[in-house]
């Protein structure tokens, strides 16, 4: 029992710690990646969709990205949706494909940025430590219906203890990571 509490700790936070890899993604950089805008949803016919289900998204260099809608006349709902989303870019369309064109990051954009990688890691590490909260709530119903020992009690705590150490670390490599290539001109 204690071990199945562990290993499900262990998975969640490790899917927590995931999750803040992917929202990272979507932070631009100043450099052009599919990422940035594959998940930005779009209004397709009243259903809010992913923009990767509606289009091939490719970066042909470090400035530009280019979307190509599977179906022509999708692209001025994409369009819509881009310039609604909060990455601050204007979409050119030529009537078969959208650009968008990455400007270098202003220190204040990067700096600001910075504060929103910040944040997320911040969630990452409550989402964490809710994980932690919830599995020593689970050992302690166990242990009141005497399903295990108060000894086994400290020890399955001290284990998710340290669990919750590990993905924390590994939720602050992650953010810095990601600081640092904001930073970097």
């Amino acid at each position: 029992m204690i071990k199945e509490v562990l290993a499900n700790a262990d998975e969640r936070m490790q899917k927590a710690v995931e999750a803040l890899r992917n929202d990272l993604m979507t932070i631009r950089t100043g450099r052009a990646t599919p990422a940035l805008v594959e998940w930005l949803t779009v209004d397709y016919y009243n259903m809010p969709t992913p923009l990767q289900q509606l289009a091939t998204i490719s970066a042909p260099d470090a400035q530009t990205i280019v979307i190509r809608p599977y179906a022509a006349n999708d692209i001025i709902t994409i369009e819509k949706a881009i310039a609604k989303s909060d990455l601050g870019l204007a979409p050119s369309n030529d009537g078969q494909q959208i650009r968008l064109s990455i400007p270098p990051l202003t220190e204040d954009r990067r700096r600001e940025l910075t504060k929103m990688v910040a944040k997320r890691a911040e969630e990452a590490r409550v989402a964490v430590r809710n994980i932690r909260r919830d599995d020593i709530q689970d050992l302690r119903e166990m242990e009141r219906e005497s399903m295990i020992s108060e000894d086994e009690l400290h020890r399955a705590q001290q284990k998710i203890q340290e669990k919750t150490n590990a993905y924390i670390k590994k939720i602050d490599a992650v953010a810095k990571e990601k600081e640092e290539e904001i930073m970097t001109i």
